[in-house]
């Protein structure tokens, strides 16, 4: 029994000296071994290593991965033409040179974020302030992202190395800041009912051009018509006088008696009428008196 637990102690002394010696690096990190604050190696391979047992020895683990830094507020920007504008970006970046990093940034990616977060919002606030707006929203975007990448580059590379990359640098949005956007809607409703009042009199104008030649076109078919009427009646009446003129020459009789005919038809075409005459006296009558004959004598 007391030769089990002291198997058993011993086990959990190798253990805890093999824990204190022994270290392993992930493929995802850097392995940093430091001797009484110093920084002794950095370890960039993954594997199992040895080192001094604490206080010796101490080691830390940075991470390799590709990082991502995301805009964290919404502090406006100005423009060329001095417009506030709000830009949303990212910046991918792995960490190349632990010692480096650790000497002039940090111990851990945080310090990191903080630092690159404000150099990369000053070199974006310097290259925004060459562009106006719609060049933001247009193929110069690229340019405005590739000149803000340099300026951090350098910014991380020059003088005091941070033992970082800068792999990329994108804009994901630009819109202008919230005080004034209700000013350049306004602005683009008046533009756009001001365009659509343009049509809306153009379209009255050519509406208004399209009836009057319509009412044109309509006053001339009449004339035509009528004229063509007038025409048509006029030679369907030279037709009738020379057909009643060609019967009445051959019965003058008969002509006066048909004249007179129509003079009684209109004479008395209004019942309403009322004449007053003595038929024995007038000879308006006298083909009413003596028939036709009485007519033709006269």
């Amino acid at each position: 029994m007391n030769k089990l637990i002291t198997a058993g102690l011993a086990l959990v002394i190798a253990l805890f000296a093999a824990s204190s010696v022994l270290f392993v690096v992930d493929q995802r990190q850097f392995g940093v071994v430091y001797a009484l604050g110093q920084i002794k190696r950095v370890v960039t391979e993954p594997g199992l290593y040895v080192k001094l047992p604490p206080p010796f020895q101490n080691v830390r683990f940075v991470d390799k991965r590709l990082l991502m830094l995301d805009s964290q507020d919404n502090e406006t920007m100005l423009t060329a033409e001095k417009q506030r504008v709000v830009i949303d970006w990212y910046v991918r970046w792995r960490i190349s040179d632990p010692q480096a990093y650790i000497r002039n940034v940090g111990t851990d990616e945080t310090a990191g974020s903080n630092q690159l977060l404000r150099v990369v919002r000053n070199a974006f606030q310097e290259e925004i302030n060459k562009y106006t707006v719609r060049e933001l929203l247009s193929g110069k975007r690229e340019a405005l992202m590739q000149n803000v990448k340099a300026e951090v580059v350098q910014a991380v590379q020059g003088g005091k190395t941070w033992g970082v990359e800068i792999v990329d640098v994108r804009i994901t949005r630009a819109d202008y800041a919230e005080a004034i956007t209700e000013s350049v809607y306004r602005r683009m409703q008046a533009e756009r009912e001001r365009v659509a009042n343009e049509l809306r009199s153009t379209g009255t104008a050519e509406g208004e051009k399209i009836r009057a030649d319509a009412d044109r076109q309509r006053d001339i078919t009449v004339a035509e018509a009528y004229r063509d009427a007038q025409r048509v009646k006029g030679e369907g009446d030279a037709e009738a006088t020379r057909i009643y003129g060609d019967s009445f020459g051959k019965s003058p009789q008969f002509a006066n008696f048909y004249r007179g005919l129509e003079a009684y038809r209109k004479s008395f075409e209004n019942k309403n009428d009322v004449m007053v005459v003595d038929p024995a006296s007038n000879d308006f009558f006298k083909s009413l008196r003596q028939g036709g004959a009485a007519v033709g004598g006269n």
